[in-house]
């Protein structure tokens, strides 16, 4: 049976008989049948013209497109786009085995980094690997996110669909005949970063996006309501991924410089430029392309926060979605769960570009990884069924349902730490119990029964400060012994392994067969569940700041990241209030002292549980209990992209 679209249905001759009708696409089963040859495949390389010209040199800049495509695109078939638009491609390479481009003496690809190649052109695909403006091949200059970065990508969409401009090497103008047009973006990281950039343009023929582990916001990326994770991330990033003589770009890197404002860590005209939720550029309410996101729930490089928020505006709009949730760092969930990714992204794809009618979407909306290689399914996400319980600071440190008294209220001090910075992580959650004066810590009695967090925990705080401002920090803990992921570890909760799996056809110089993961935990006796940061005088507004006059209480609200968690019957939830943190922020301790009014504070805790259950989760005390007192939590990963 042959469809209107050129998809052949593969009947008791199977693929044999599809063969023989080349070209056509076989469809068995619900998906595309790999009856292409790879290795006969054509590779090739177009240059296609941007709009802007980012490099200032009169001329609009160039993008580096890298194609392969089934040979029988010569003959007619016209097939669909997978693309990977990447800034890695000569510079840390792609994948968990840092894989490069390789090129022929005429310039053209013989090997493409990852599996889609190997994988999806057999079955009907167009592989795209897109050197980002100013990176490997490409003309122009970095910029961190910013409009050249996505507008660039767009035009590779838009030449796709006959909107753009392409040249070959030698200047000839050349058109993308062979497709169809509709187009998938995916990558892992700055690569999904740009799929989530273009699709908030709105551009058409973008069919559908699978962004890993990607940005929503640079500004998130860079800092947390004023509260900055680096010093000069912008211009650092650029440089990073520009390979060319530092000379050319040098003045662009300067206005990322000014633009990223450091001295502030404010929300301003620069930051909106690279929001794709909310921004000068994209903006979700754009975003008509479908979305199959994942992301590692203990991600400390590309917090939850993107991931969230995003999933947010693709929810008001009605987007069609799909998401896969891990409790893993910045992790490829081809390196986590790999037969099944592989599996659910070929049918997403399959549905979303060929337009095959199988049951992707008839599956639950989101997967989620509870505990070590322990899925679940469910309806969407946050959990559906997902209440807030709303946890209140006591006088005597505990933490429980009922308010305290009026007019208590504790104090501590946004202090330097022993090398001038703020206070590590692992003092700030030891010793539960005890006082330390550069935190307060109050810790509910053990939990009787289990419960799972499913959202974005939500702290909300009635303080008062000596000075103008303070850097608060809020982490949600969770105390008691476990085997968890070891997210905070060497491969951020994976092991490479020496044995390999191959998902695709290889060529000599391009094979589909990479090496196999398996899950690294750690059993530890304390766990950060959530973490929060906020410059106070940011409360109201990220763009315009507003001091505090001492003396005087002022609520403060702010979100932690989000998360996906099992609070476990005997476990034991703590809220710890602090200054400064030394392991993931870069600012200087203010000194100030902080009075938090107690009767006026609270956690909001998204927990699963029925409205009458939520009541009996916070048992009360008995007996006395300390808690660690030394906890050794490794600093925040360096970054990977």
């Amino acid at each position: 049976m042959t469809l209107a679209t050129g998809v052949v249905l593969a009947g008791a001759g199977g693929v044999a008989d599809a063969r023989a009708a080349v070209p056509k696409i076989v469809v068995k089963d619900g998906v595309t049948q790999p009856v292409f040859s790879y290795a006969d495949a054509i590779r090739e390389h177009v240059y296609v013209e941007s709009p802007l010209d980012s490099d200032r040199d009169g001329r609009r800049d160039r993008v580096n497109v890298d194609i392969i495509r089934p040979k029988e695109t010569q003959r007619g078939l016209k097939v669909p786009v997978i693309m990977d638009a990447s800034p890695y491609y000569d510079n840390s390479g792609r994948g968990n085995e840092s894989e490069r481009k390789v090129y022929d003496a005429a310039g053209n690809p013989v090997k493409f980094p990852l599996f889609y190649d190997n994988y999806f052109v057999p079955r009907g695909y167009a592989f795209l690997a897109v050197d980002m403006i100013g990176t490997t091949k490409s003309d122009g200059c970095p910029t961190s996110g910013g409009a050249p970065d996505v507008l660039g990508v767009k035009a590779v969409v838009d030449w796709l669909n006959g909107r753009a401009k392409a040249y070959t090497a030698d200047g000839a103008p050349v058109q993308a005949s062979w497709t169809t047009g509709r187009t998938g973006m995916i990558g892992k990281s700055y690569d999904g970063t740009l799929a989530n950039g273009v699709a908030a343009t709105g551009v058409r023929g973008l069919e559908t996006i699978v962004p890993i582990s990607a940005i929503s916001g640079w500004y998130n990326y860079s800092r947390m309501n004023g509260v900055k994770y680096w010093e000069d991330e912008q211009p650092w990033l650029a440089d990073y991924v520009d390979t060319d003589p530092p000379e050319k770009c040098a003045a662009v890197r300067a206005e990322l410089d000014a633009g990223e404002d450091d001295a502030t860590g404010n929300y301003n005209a620069y930051w909106a430029e690279s929001n794709y939720r909310d921004g000068t550029v994209g903006d979700v309410r754009n975003v008509r392309a479908s979305v199959f996101a994942y992301h590692g729930v203990n991600d400390l490089n590309v917090k939850t926060d993107h991931f969230a928020k995003w999933w947010a505006g693709l929810a008001e709009r009605g987007v069609t979605r799909k998401v896969w949730l891990s409790q893993r760092g910045h992790v490829d969930p081809f390196d986590t769960r790999r037969e099944q990714w592989v599996a659910t992204l070929h049918k997403w794809f399959d549905h979303e570009l060929h337009k095959i009618g199988n049951d992707v979407l008839r599956e639950p909306r989101a997967d989620i990884e509870i505990g070590p290689d322990q899925w679940i399914t469910q309806a969407d996400w946050p959990a559906p069924a997902a209440r807030t319980l709303t946890l209140r600071p006591g006088a005597d440190g505990t933490l429980g349902l009922k308010p305290a008294a009026k007019g208590a209220t504790g104090t501590f001090t946004d202090a330097a730490g022993p090398n001038g910075a703020g206070h590590p992580e692992g003092d700030l959650v030891s010793d539960p119990t005890a006082a330390k004066p550069y935190r307060l810590s109050f810790v509910s009695a053990p939990l009787p029964r289990s419960a799972r967090l499913s959202g974005t925990p939500t702290a909300n705080l009635k303080v008062k400060l000596d000075g103008p401002t303070a850097n608060l920090t809020a982490l949600l803990v969770d105390y008691g012994t476990d085997t968890r992921v070891d997210y905070l570890g060497r491969g951020e909760g994976i092991e490479t392994l020496t044995t390999e799996s191959c998902h695709g056809e290889s060529t000599a110089a391009d094979d589909a067969c990479y090496r196999q993961t398996r899950t690294r935990t750690v059993t530890s006796e304390v766990n950060v569940v959530a973490r929060g940061w906020l410059d106070a005088q940011n409360r109201a507004s990220l763009s315009k700041p507003a001091p505090l006059t001492p003396g005087r209480y002022y609520g403060v609200r702010w979100e932690t990241l989000a998360q996906e968690y099992v609070l476990k019957k005997g476990h034991r939830l703590a809220l710890v209030i602090a200054g400064t943190d030394a392991d993931y922020n870069t600012e200087t301790p203010t000194g100030a002292q902080v009075t938090v009014d107690l009767a006026g504070s609270s956690v909001g805790v998204p927990v699963l549980l029925g409205e009458e259950e939520l009541s009996t989760l916070v048992a009360p005390e008995t007996g006395t209990w300390r808690g660690p007192s030394d906890v050794v939590l490794p600093k925040q990963p360096k970054r990977l992209y």
